[in-house]
């Protein structure tokens, strides 16, 4: 009886001492949150939870009041008798300061934001809810850092100091997007991503060259979808979103659910999303160039040009989309995760606005110039092991992803019968292994390797929409081409103190890619058959961060970065502008940016916070668009039209340097002034005369002024944009998009904006969101952009969470 006894206390002992094992995590994403302190009111008792967010209370009384306290949360007490009736599980909520952030993106594994010596935006989740962008374009404005040009409306191409496109790189959740095929002219890549299926996400003004290799010479964008969550508790988490939301300007009607199902060891996230986009309205008040007077109808086969009955809807610009996510995590034991992404996004067909509204001879020169629709596939498989007794590594991540890329175009000439078609597919595969150690208690060393393998499929035809045949014609890319990269790189961090971080790191770089161009040839008669790219880049980084005190800290940061021809770059045939025809260039090497960077933050009690940077960039060799000479010819027939010949050549320099300021203040608890302003200039090298670069925004930026309480969230905001004058266009630029000064040469107006956006919690699970856009109706365009920017726009969005 003893005996049994014993055996029972010993039972119970064991029992209530595994009920003392907290668990903290955070609010919203049930994620543990490590490195929480917990303490008693005489702080004479503390505990720290591990990497599971895991800490045992034995140490405290019942009766006593435990404080919980991280430098990214909000400070949360309970008394310990009832952190046993939560079933010993605790959450806190993110608390919103920009300074001790964590970032992911400079090194594949989480560090503080203040020891990144380079500048990098965070959006966080509920910075995407409140903004409510249309397409994740829309949500890279929204932080007056990124400038977004559009060639129609379903497109947003980025641009980030001074550079654009194929130098700057997307990732989505560690897997880069950019492709054998992205290209130097505008592209659309970023609406493929869900921004209803974003959770953050993280933009590296600058060079990200040594993390993540060729094109990464502006920036790094950096997307971080849901993730599903685990259950840490005996009982299934489940949790599900519904979101409807509707907008005047395109009237669009969106529509999204995701739901997760989360067990101890496994977790499901699906996320489904619909939008649909009717032709875009633009302002009333502004210049009369941008209207849309007439448009190309086909009645019976026969094209006519008839006159639009409201130039302010700019007719064909609707489209709609679906983008899909499953999610599958399995946590067999701590520290060790198992992640599988499928990924799917795909359009309609859109039309490309800005060529339906070039003219010829007082004509429309199309009848059609339409995109097939744009398709994405992912499917990402994560493994990650976050401790680790090895003397190689403590954090593993290794990450292997298949892409596939598929995209179309389709014009053709007003009253012609031939349409031309284009076909394109990429297959892309990439493994990624990045780990990290510590090497002292004031050292840390990451390191990783990466090889990354594409293959191009292209086609085209010529179809005659009167006899219904078709025949072959020049494909935009030598079929069956493909490009490959292998790389390994190296980033140390020492920190020797608290205020002072110096981090540095290497990359080594090889890009092989192989054309054939003999299907082509039979139309381009090039004087080659093949062609082949080997090179090899070394790049490197090196910077501080120095915080001498609360008030005041210091980044200042080196760099080189390169981007290699790709596909894009040695084997594309299309028409760049009205009457010139690119070709195949063979003779193509890297081309390599220098740069540097200098950034002051002062951070006067969280009250007032100013932050600054300015930077200084050289593109050496660079890439870009120039006549050429084909066989001796200086002109080729190309889609029936004579044209003039160009090819992509290291033929340029560049030199770009820019300020950026940002400002913060609180003027009470509840009211907070934000404003974020960018100035950018440049000048590129055109046979030995310098113009202006052309993807050099104008001065652009936001001023926001917001106030919140428990309910309501209301932000009044401008958006601001200066002119570009005939003389700082650069010369390649289509004149045509653009409006016309008193001498009739082509310019970029000034414009503002001013906005309201308002957010209500109707209750814990329904939230509602009402944004009035450019409520005074202002008509313009955005540098470069095709389609005039949206009129006076009423959104209403509904969430419900359950």
């Amino acid at each position: 009886m003893k005996f049994n006894l014993v055996i029972g206390l010993c039972f119970l002992f064991s029992t209530t001492l595994f009920s003392q094992q907290i668990k903290v995590l955070e609010q919203n994403t049930q994620v543990p949150i490590p490195g929480v302190t917990i303490y008693n009111v005489k702080k004479d008792k503390t505990i720290i939870t591990n990497l599971d967010g895991k800490a045992s209370l034995d140490l405290f009384s019942d009766n006593e009041t435990l404080h919980f306290q991280h430098s990214l949360y909000n400070r949360k007490s309970f008394k310990k008798s009832k952190i046993a009736n939560k079933e010993y599980v605790v959450y806190l909520d993110f608390k919103v300061e920009d300074l001790d952030q964590v970032v992911v993106s400079a090194s594949k594994f989480k560090q503080s934001k203040r020891d990144i010596p380079q500048r990098i935006v965070n959006i966080s989740s509920k910075d995407i809810q409140f903004s409510n962008p249309q397409t994740s374009a829309d949500l890279l404005e929204s932080t007056g850092n990124v400038y977004i040009q559009k060639s129609q409306l379903g497109g947003g191409s980025p641009m980030i100091r001074g550079f654009s496109t194929n130098r700057l790189l997307i990732a989505v959740d560690g897997v880069r997007m950019n492709n054998a095929i992205f290209r130097g002219g505008n592209l659309q890549n970023v609406i493929s991503i869900d921004p209803f299926a974003i959770k953050n996400t993280e933009i590296t003004l600058g060079a990200g060259s040594v993390v993540y290799g060729s094109d990464a010479i502006g920036g790094v964008m950096s997307f971080y979808t849901q993730k599903p969550q685990l259950s840490y508790k005996d009982s299934l988490y489940f949790n599900a979103n519904v979101i409807t939301r509707y907008a005047t300007a395109n009237k669009e009607k969106a529509g999204h659910i995701d739901f997760n199902f989360g067990f101890k060891k496994w977790a499901f996230l699906s996320s489904l999303s619909y939008t649909d986009f009717d032709d875009l309205r633009m302002g009333s008040h502004g210049p009369d160039d941008y209207l849309r007077l007439e448009y190309v109808q086909t009645i019976n086969g026969i094209d006519t040009t008839a006159p639009n009955n409201n130039p302010l809807v700019q007719q064909p610009t609707g489209y709609n989309q679906i983008n899909l996510i499953q999610k599958i995590r399995f946590e067999p034991k701590d520290n060790l995760s198992f992640d599988l992404g499928l990924y799917y996004s795909t359009t309609s067909d859109y039309a490309r606005y800005d060529r339906l509204i070039r003219y010829r001879n007082d004509m429309l020169r199309s009848a059609e110039w339409n995109y097939g629709p744009q398709r994405w596939v992912m499917g990402n498989f994560q493994v990650t092991k976050l401790s680790s007794s090895s003397n190689v590594y403590d954090k593993i991540q290794a990450t292997v992803a298949y892409q596939n890329f598929q995209e179309s175009r389709m014009d053709r000439d007003f009253q012609s019968p031939i349409r031309n078609v284009r076909e394109e597919a990429v297959d892309a595969l990439s493994l990624n292994v990045d780990f990290e150690k510590q090497l002292t208690p004031k050292t840390e060393l990451f390191y990783g390797v990466e090889y990354v393998y594409n293959k191009v499929n292209s086609e085209g035809f010529e179809t005659n929409i009167t006899t219904n045949t078709t025949t072959q014609a020049v494909s935009r890319y030598p079929n069956g081409s493909d490009w490959q990269s292998m790389a390994a790189y190296s980033s140390i961090k020492f920190k020797p103190n608290s205020k002072f971080i110096f981090q540095s790191g290497l990359r080594y770089n090889h890009i092989v890619a192989h054309a054939d161009f003999t299907e082509n040839n039979q139309f381009l008669n090039l004087p080659f058959n093949t062609t082949t790219v080997d090179a090899g880049a070394l790049t490197g980084t090196a910077g501080i961060s120095w915080i001498p005190n609360k008030t005041m800290q210091w980044k200042l940061n080196a760099s080189t970065a390169f981007r290699a021809p790709n596909i894009d770059d040695i084997g594309k045939v299309f028409d760049s502008e009205p009457g010139s025809v690119v070709v195949p260039n063979k003779d193509l090497k890297p081309e390599y940016a220098y740069g540097g960077e200098l950034g002051l933050k002062l951070n006067f009690d969280d009250t007032f916070i100013v932050d600054m940077a300015t930077y200084y960039t050289f593109l050496d060799n660079a890439l870009v668009r120039r006549d050429f000479t084909l066989n001796g010819e200086t002109e080729i027939m190309y889609d029936g039209e004579l044209s003039n010949i160009q090819a992509i050549q290291n033929a340029s320099k560049s030199w770009i340097y820019g300020f950026e300021l940002g400002v913060e203040l609180k003027l009470t608890n509840q009211i907070k002034l934000t404003s974020q302003y960018n100035i950018i200039g440049g000048t590129e090298e055109d046979n030995g005369i310098e113009v202006p670069v052309r993807h050099i925004a104008p001065n652009f930026g936001n001023t926001h002024l917001a106030w919140q309480n428990e309910k309501f969230l209301i932000d009044a905001f401008a958006e601001y944009n200066n002119e570009l004058s005939f003389n700082q266009l650069s010369p390649s630029v289509a004149s045509y998009l653009f409006a016309q000064d008193k001498n009739g040469n082509p310019y970029s107006p000034s414009w503002y904006t001013l906005n309201l956006r308002a957010q209500y919690k109707i209750s814990k699970a329904a939230t509602c969101i009402a944004s009035l856009e450019n409520i005074t109706d202002q008509r313009y365009k955005t540098y470069s952009s095709g389609i005039a920017a949206a009129g006076r726009n009423l959104i209403l969005s509904l969430k419900y969470s359950l």
